[in-house]
């Protein structure tokens, strides 16, 4: 990897950290309001509206991360016609797309009084015209979706993630003033859309600053380019149901069988989206640079790369998550009050638990995004996904939102033991040892975890302690497990990976 390569691999992490932060900030700063201001049954009209408005983003198809997958092999080629053709032909089928998404949002408004019966009635006519408030600016922004791919492939990634940051947090400031002010569910819902549409204008300018001579006509889509981009989507979009599965439906499942403890999952499920968010927006960066190394074929490289993206990463997950699996309560009551607390707490535990072991695999699943090899793994997430499924609609008519918490946790296992038991060992462009990765990239951070581990132990027999006790104990174990990263983990390998760059890399996990 050329300096110039390292310098922009290191931009676009940057870049979508800042945005994957802007997510976080929104996640964390604007709850604590919202539960102080709404019942607890208003704040579950309110986590169920963004549930079902989230479903438009699913009629995405993958084709926001195809687009910049195939700029970025255009350009590197130099074909200038195919990727504009291909832009244009994604342009097209998303605003199709777009004006079905808004078909669905007039049906799920009218069948509400149908799915989700404990709600309360007098709650029915908001949260419709919020769902079709938000879920209609969200169809608009379909179409827009390219114009980020396209700024992806062009390894721009700061551009998305300034625009995107800066309404995120202009959408928080908004919605917390409108509570403060004793806003309705709707005008809540109207300030978020009114800030989405402007950032799509802000998307579109910015287009035809940074890419001017890119060609922007629907006469440029084809058939034969719908084709190639259906074929390289179409694993994305089985991974984008299996997503919805796994977790699109949860909000919604238990909305229908209690709706009483929405809100409670919704707060617990959004500190699961913090760390999701940040693990996400880091590995991100690496679709553009993979594409790179697939089209030179260096497959030892593109295996290296995993192995240690892939240990990095689970380093990150413990960190992020082991302090809230063992201090949650606490945070949380000091975030949403005490009965947040006592609902979530539990919740909370297993979503974490469960996304530590699906978000694991994380690098790999970009890389197979930016390798084109997607379509080769499509059983392993729909695996997950109908796991997740089946254990949450057999468990919630008994155990409500703890039995949906229970079945992401199956789905989380069924799907890392698909991909390190038998997809791994099908995508060759990806040369890796499966057995180095498990001991290099799952166990050793574990092993170097244990201090934390051990201080949860101890307050458990402790029955807990006093918060201050338990913050001075968890700092010592975060210390120790500190240390032993340094002396064990071998963190001094990314060091080596950009100083010496990738033709150098190691070729163990252990690197």
């Amino acid at each position: 990897m050329v300096p110039d390569e390292k310098i922009t691999l290191v931009k676009n992490a940057v870049a979508n950290v800042v945005r994957g932060s802007s997510s976080a900030i929104v996640a964390l700063a604007v709850p604590p309001f919202l539960t102080r201001a709404m019942s607890p049954e208003t704040y579950g009209v309110w986590a169920l509206v963004l549930q079902l408005s989230a479903y438009v983003g699913y009629l995405d198809f993958g084709i926001q991360t195809a687009v910049s997958r195939f700029v970025a092999h255009a350009n590197e080629r130099g074909d200038a016609d195919f990727r504009d053709r291909m832009v244009n032909t994604a342009f097209v089928v998303l605003t199709v797309a777009g004006a079905l998404a808004v078909i669905a949002l007039i049906a799920g408004a009218a069948l509400m009084p149908r799915l989700f019966g404990e709600m309360p009635p007098a709650l029915f006519n908001d949260a419709r015209l919020a769902l079709l408030l938000v879920g209609s600016s969200l169809a608009i922004g379909l179409p827009m979706s390219v114009f980020n791919g396209v700024f992806v492939g062009l390894q721009r990634n700061e551009v998305p993630a300034g625009i995107i940051a800066t309404s995120r947090i202009i959408s928080a400031v908004l919605l917390i003033v409108v509570v403060r002010h004793g806003g309705t569910i709707p005008q809540i819902a109207a300030s978020m859309a009114l800030v989405n549409v402007a950032a799509y204008i802000v998307q579109y300018v910015m287009f035809r600053r940074l890419a001017p001579s890119m060609r922007l006509t629907p006469s440029l889509a084809s058939k034969r380019h719908l084709k190639e981009l259906s074929a390289y989507c179409l694993s994305l979009t089985v991974w984008s149901f299996a997503m919805l599965l796994i977790t699109g439906l949860n909000v919604t499942l238990v909305a229908h069988y209690q709706f009483g403890a929405v809100a409670y999952y919704s707060i617990a499920a959004s500190l699961v989206t913090f760390i999701a968010g940040l693990q996400n927006a880091i590995f991100s960066a690496m679709i553009p640079n993979s594409a790179v190394l697939h089209a030179r074929g260096a497959t030892e490289e593109l295996g290296t790369l995993l192995q240690v993206t892939s240990r990095y990463g689970m380093f990150l997950l413990l960190f992020t998550g082991l302090p809230l699996i063992l201090l949650g309560d606490w945070v949380l009551r000091l975030w949403v009050g005490g009965a947040y607390a006592a609902h979530g707490f539990l919740l909370l535990q297993i979503l974490i638990v469960a996304n530590i072991i699906r978000l694991s695999m994380t690098p790999y699943s970009v890389l197979l995004v930016g390798t084109g090899q997607q379509r080769l793994v499509i059983m392993t997430p729909l695996l997950e996904g109908l796991t997740n499924l089946a254990v949450s609609v057999v468990l919630a008519p008994f155990y409500g939102a703890i039995g949906v918490a229970i079945g992401t946790l199956a789905g989380a296992v069924a799907g890392v033991l698909g991909h390190l038991l038998y997809n791994m060992r099908k995508t060759a462009d990806i040369r890796v040892d499966v057995q180095k990765l498990i001991k290099g990239a799952i166990l050793k951070p574990l092993v170097c975890s244990t201090p934390i581990l051990a201080v949860g132990l101890v307050l458990h027999w402790i029955n807990g302690g006093t918060p201050v006790v338990r913050a001075t104990s968890f700092l010592f174990g975060c210390i120790g497990a500190l240390v032993c990263a340094l002396k064990w983990g071998d963190v001094g390998g990314f060091r080596n990976v950009m100083r010496h760059g990738t033709a150098q890399w190691p070729n163990s996990a252990g690197a």
